[in-house]
């Protein structure tokens, strides 16, 4: 049950998460996905955006803000987790505009919401961007509420991979008030290392999309506190997915699981 007490307790629980060690933080696109990696043992859970409009049979970026409010109330019913919200660039034209929606994402009872740096592709002047993160920083603070606030730089992931850049820019973020920092990308150990060191004491999120020679205590050798998996758990899904269904086109039958759906069954239940 979602109560007020609830959602404090999970916020505080988050919050705590990031003062030591190193966790993961998978990226659950739905109620049933949530629930399974609730099941399985994660702290806390982070939404998907891609994971979420490829479930719509969107492409990324495509929902609008109400959709994306909704998408993360439901998912925080889902669970009794903590919840961060891959909030996008904060839905918002202007710095108010990012206030306002902030303030919305706080009611859904997120425990975490990250702000980009960039819209699409296209970066926003750092000090634009600044401004966004200090307007998102003082809507949490008016709600209230202890929701962590997450300042991301989309450098690495939109054809500009300049590290001192990035620092530059996730330094300034935690200035505005960005409780942890994020550079999407950013996955060489060098690299996640000067990260580290760089924003000190903030605490980094290092994105894994994909197969990597680091574990979880590799990332947490080189300070990283929370690891992130984006859209990787909904890609996979969507390969499975696609080997059962061209085998099916293809007249056969192979590829189709034979397990019983009674431990889903089970695990969904009452």
């Amino acid at each position: 049950m979602t109560t007020a007490d609830s959602i404090a307790e999970r916020r505080a629980a988050f919050r705590a998460l990031h003062q030591q060690g190193c966790f993961v933080l998978p990226n659950p696109w739905d109620r049933g996905s949530a629930r399974f990696l609730e099941h399985l043992g994660f702290a806390a859970l982070a939404t998907t955006s891609s994971g979420a409009a490829w479930s719509r049979g969107r492409p990324d970026g495509s929902a609008t803000r109400d959709e994306a409010l909704d998408h993360l109330a439901d998912i925080v019913g889902a669970t009794a987790l903590p919840v961060n919200a891959d909030f996008e660039d904060g839905y918002g034209a202007t710095p108010d505009d990012v206030a306002v929606s902030v303030a919305l994402a706080v009611q859904t009872g997120v425990a975490g919401l990250s702000i980009e740096d960039a819209s699409g592709a296209q970066p926003y002047d750092v000090a634009v961007a600044v401004e966004r993160i200090a307007a998102a920083r003082e809507a949490i603070d008016a709600s209230g509420a202890d929701v962590l606030l997450v300042g991301r730089s989309e450098g690495f992931i939109s054809g500009r991979p300049d590290l001192p850049e990035t620092i530059d820019r996730l330094r300034a973020y935690a200035a505005a008030g960005a409780d942890c920092l994020y550079a999407p990308g950013i996955i060489d150990p060098e690299q996640v290392a000067a990260l580290v060191a760089a924003v000190a004491p903030k605490p980094v999120n290092v994105l894994v999309g994909g197969p990597s020679d680091l574990t979880v205590h590799g990332f947490a050798g080189l300070g990283v506190r929370r690891i992130s998996v984006g859209g990787a758990l909904a890609k996979a899904a969507w390969r499975g997915f696609e080997r059962a269904a061209v085998g099916l086109a293809a007249g056969g039958f192979d590829a189709l699981s034979s397990s019983p759906g009674t431990d889903l069954d089970t695990l969904f239940g009452p």
